[in-house]
C-alpha cells in the first residue's frame, strides 16, 4: 500500500476519511467492530506546539521536545500513526479505542498514550482518520504487518508510533 495516497489508501479497504474535528462532533460512523486505523495529516508541511492538546494520563506529561517531533515527522508520507482496535483478550472495538484516542485529545484522562504526538501537531482538528474492520484477522497482527510495510517504505516508523 502506498502510504501518501488516499486513493490507494481507500483500494485497500479502509473508510471513514473523517477530520478529527468532525468526529468530535459526530462519532457514530465509526464501526463497532475490531480493526484498524490511520491517522493522515494532509497538510505537507507540520507545524509543532508544545505543550500539545494531549491529556496528562495517570499524571503522565504526554508531550516530548520539539526536536523529537522534528526527528520523528516522516515528510513524504499522509500517514502519521497506524493503530488497532480489539484483539483476543480484547472486548474494545474501532468505536471505543477511537472514542478514548478523540477524548484524549481533548484533554481528557483517557488511557490512550499511543499516538500521543498527533496532539502536538498544530492542525490537528484537521488530521483525517480511515479505518478498516478485521473481523477475520488478529487487529494487533494487521498492524504489525502496516507499520513493517510502512518501514520498508520510509526506512522508520510512522511519525506517532513510537517505540515501545
Amino acid at each position: 500500500m502506498d502510504f501518501n495516497n488516499v486513493s490507494d489508501i481507500n483500494e485497500n479497504g479502509f473508510t471513514g476519511f473523517k477530520t478529527i474535528g468532525s468526529l468530535w462532533n459526530d462519532k457514530t460512523l465509526i464501526p463497532k467492530r475490531k480493526g484498524i486505523y490511520l491517522v493522515l495529516d494532509q497538510c505537507g508541511k507540520p507545524d509543532f506546539i508544545n505543550p500539545g492538546v494531549g491529556g496528562f494520563f495517570k499524571g503522565k506529561d504526554p508531550n516530548v521536545s520539539l526536536s523529537e517531533l522534528k526527528a520523528n515527522y516522516v515528510p513524504a508520507s499522509l500517514v502519521v500513526y497506524i493503530g488497532k482496535a480489539g484483539g483476543p483478550t480484547s472486548k474494545a472495538t474501532l468505536y471505543t479505542r477511537l472514542g478514548q484516542y478523540l477524548r484524549f485529545g481533548q484533554g481528557k484522562n483517557v488511557g490512550h498514550w499511543g499516538g500521543r504526538l498527533i496532539w502536538q501537531l498544530k492542525n490537528y482538528r484537521d488530521l483525517m482518520i480511515c479505518w478498516k474492520t478485521t473481523s477475520d484477522n488478529d487487529p494487533r497482527e494487521v498492524e504489525k504487518l502496516l507499520i513493517d510495510s510502512y518501514m520498508k517504505q520510509y526506512g522508520k516508523r510512522p511519525f506517532a508510533n513510537l517505540v515501545k
